[in-house]
């Protein structure tokens, strides 16, 4: 019998791993590790070296993450070190101890002033601390690892955690009256969508290095997003569009930042799922809880 192959996961509390932790079971040849942040400090060398060689993984999905947009404005230092040094020092372990590496990346590395979507050759440039330390990781782990798959995704969502969809769906319950976004235009992200297409790459044996881009299919504001949600929970709450200028944040965000996923669907021959009907499973899984 073959040894089971090893996957260690970090981040493991958060939307993504959580997603991956409940399709670990469908893999039976697969051995999974998680980390949560309380188990495993990225940012630490030291930590990152004992974990390797106590597991000797052949494949590492880093899903952890400093994702606090606005705080990172404050907090530069300790987004940088989350999401851009500890990056370059996973990649390096991997690449020493022969393993290979899937990094989570975002669509905040894109300045938002495109009009159609981005590929991957589109030119970087973040308005936000939380984008450049992301973009700082991206380019550390190619730097450290030229063997590397950075995965962009976007709008993230899931059962597990805090997201949008949760949001909305409490404030519309607690309130007659909501205002969202309607000038930001992106694509939305169920985690479990994600977290099957990264078994994918990892279980067809084609492992080809590289930037891709992934989310739901479809393009839409949060205002958009919202309206569905509604819809699918029956709300009676009233949803009012608003600009971003009548929203302030600390940090800047992307007002376009749809990607084009053709390259991952090429590569790995990943099927797209429309953001309506994985929106629908999400929802529908919320509401039995």
């Amino acid at each position: 019998m073959t040894a089971p192959v090893k996957i260690l996961v970090t981040g493991g509390n958060g939307q993504l791993a959580s997603e991956l932790k409940e399709l670990a079971v469908n893999y039976t040849n697969v051995s999974f590790v998680f980390f949560d942040r309380s188990e495993l400090s990225i940012s630490d060398h030291n930590e990152l070296e004992k974990i390797f060689k106590i597991h000797q993984p052949q494949y590492f999905i880093n899903c952890a993450a400093y994702t606090a947009v606005d705080k990172a404005e404050e907090e530069k230092e300790t987004a940088f070190a989350i999401n851009g040094t500890a990056v370059g020092t996973i990649a390096e372990l991997c690449q020493s101890h022969n393993c290979k590496l899937i990094h989570i990346s975002t669509d905040y590395v894109f300045n938002g002033k495109a009009t159609t979507p981005l590929d991957e050759t589109e030119t970087v440039d973040p308005v936000n601390a939380y984008g450049e330390s992301k973009l700082m990781g991206e380019r550390l782990a190619f730097e450290k690892n030229p063997e590397t798959i950075v995965i962009r995704t976007s709008w993230v969502y899931s059962f597990y955690g805090k997201n949008f969809v949760k949001t909305m769906m409490r404030l519309m319950k607690e309130k007659e009256n909501i205002n969202v976004v309607s000038d930001q235009v992106g694509s939305p992200t169920y985690a479990a969508d994600l977290a099957r297409v990264i078994m994918e790459i990892i279980t067809n044996g084609n492992w080809v290095p590289g930037i891709y881009h992934y989310s739901n299919d479809g393009a839409i504001s949060w205002f958009d997003f919202a309206i569905e949600i509604k819809k699918l929970i029956h709300s009676t709450c009233v949803v009012n569009p608003i600009t971003t200028s009548q929203f302030p944040t600390p940090a800047k965000r992307p007002a376009y930042s749809v990607m084009d996923k053709t390259k991952i669907q090429h590569t790995f021959g990943v099927q797209l799922l429309n953001w309506r009907e994985s929106l629908q499973k999400c929802i529908s899984k919320l509401s039995l809880n």
